[in-house]
């Protein structure tokens, strides 16, 4: 993971509101307004967070038709295992530095230094 992969995914569990969506999201599958009406939050808000924790790769939804052909946006938490420890800052941070040094000597080659 990158260090801006690892910031996207602290800065997507750092907040209290998020952790209460993954928490209801940890019982399955659940569509955007039971969701939204389990948490006592707007969907407009609901939507805010959920963007923030589906960039992070955290949670993914999908949109499906009811037996009644109404449309329902469905989220659920995706397969992730989240280990903060020094290694793995310094693993994201030295993955995005080994990544700079081959775009810094790409960039050479090509202006023909």
């Amino acid at each position: 993971m990158s260090s801006e992969g690892l910031l996207a995914v602290l800065s997507a569990v750092g907040h209290a509101q998020r952790l209460r969506i993954l928490v209801e999201l940890a019982g399955g599958r659940v569509y955007v307004s039971e969701l939204a009406r389990r948490l006592e939050m707007s969907r407009p808000l609901l939507y805010l967070h959920i963007d923030r924790l589906e960039k992070a790769g955290l949670v993914t939804g999908n949109l499906e038709l009811s037996d009644d052909g109404k449309a329902l946006k469905y989220f659920e938490l995706t397969a992730f295992e989240l280990r903060l420890n020094i290694d793995t800052i310094l693993e994201a941070v030295r993955g995005d530095e080994s990544s700079s040094d081959v775009r810094d000597a790409d960039d050479a080659k090509e202006q023909g230094t």
